[in-house]
């Protein structure tokens, strides 16, 4: 893809991918293109194939057919020419793959991994290096520098979220993708954490966020609907409205629960914009 005079490059470009799976191809001629310094939100029902997108963009899983391109340049085959590009793709996974028996600081350092050779590495394992730089992480998380040698096991939930998101800015990738990071935790936590990923976001650097609530799309510039391993839409978010929401989320069972005191929404079974709640109903948002 050539950029027009004036837009911003592009970060990620995924062409016609195809990934296939046991019953039906859980990806299916899928394009997507990010560019410089977008919030992409990527929606989806439970199995239409957002952690196999988040997976082909990583890297991890590469696809049977298509092209993956970062920055351009497809994925690289020599140890450093990979490493270097491996270190501008940070992921956020919904498990947050934190290792509980190293202090804080060496899972910071997780995130300069791809940069550093294997002596350093293997040098932060014995006495975890550049603690400047980690406490500069940590305090844009809002945690205490003394949590900085403490074994992760020790943390509590939302901060493990916190030092996650803390390795990404370690690792200062251009491209951030996020699986559904937020689908475990209450809304308060859920909207501070959104509030740091959506941070992240400045330019150079793209982030594309997986999300199973639709009540939680302001600060996107994008969304994108995927069901059964298909594109469904690619729009702004601002075009988003309730029929494409049931479009998106046809057939899944609603989950009710009671409606927000004051709230006109009758529970988590609508799918519309609600004008208590100044945003998407827990209906939709929550599918």
């Amino acid at each position: 893809m050539v950029d027009a005079p004036g837009e911003a490059p592009a970060v990620l470009e995924l062409r016609q991918i195809q990934v296939g799976g046991r019953e039906r191809p859980r990806l299916t001629d899928l394009s997507l293109c990010l560019r410089a310094g977008e919030r992409v939100a990527l929606l989806g029902p439970s199995g239409a194939g957002k952690s196999t997108l988040v997976a082909v963009a990583n890297g991890l899983l590469p696809p049977e057919r298509g092209t993956v391109l970062w920055e351009g340049l497809p994925p690289q085959r020599s140890g450093r020419a990979r490493r270097r590009q491996r270190a501008r793709i940070g992921t956020l996974w919904q498990d947050l793959r934190l290792i509980e028996e190293l202090s804080v600081q060496q899972n910071l350092n997780a995130g300069r991994l791809a940069a550093w050779g294997p002596g350093r590495t293997l040098l932060n394992l014995l006495r975890p290096l550049e603690t400047e730089a980690c406490l500069a992480v940590l305090r844009r998380v809002e945690l205490e520098p003394a949590l900085l040698d403490q074994p992760v096991a020790c943390l509590s939930g939302g901060q493990r979220q916190r030092v996650a998101i803390a390795r990404l800015l370690r690792q200062a990738p251009t491209l951030v993708l996020a699986d559904e990071p937020l689908a475990s935790l209450d809304p308060r936590l859920a909207t501070e954490l959104l509030g740091l990923l959506l941070g992240l976001a400045t330019p150079p650097r793209t982030l594309l966020l997986a999300l199973h609530r639709p009540d939680l799309l302001a600060g996107f510039d994008r969304v994108v609907g995927l069901r059964q391993g298909r594109l469904l839409f690619d729009l702004p978010t601002t075009d988003l409205d309730a029929g494409l929401l049931r479009t998106l989320y046809a057939g899944e069972e609603a989950r009710r629960s009671p409606a927000r005191p004051g709230c006109c929404c009758p529970g988590w079974s609508c799918c519309r914009f609600c004008s208590c709640c100044r945003g998407w109903c827990m209906g939709a948002a929550s599918i």
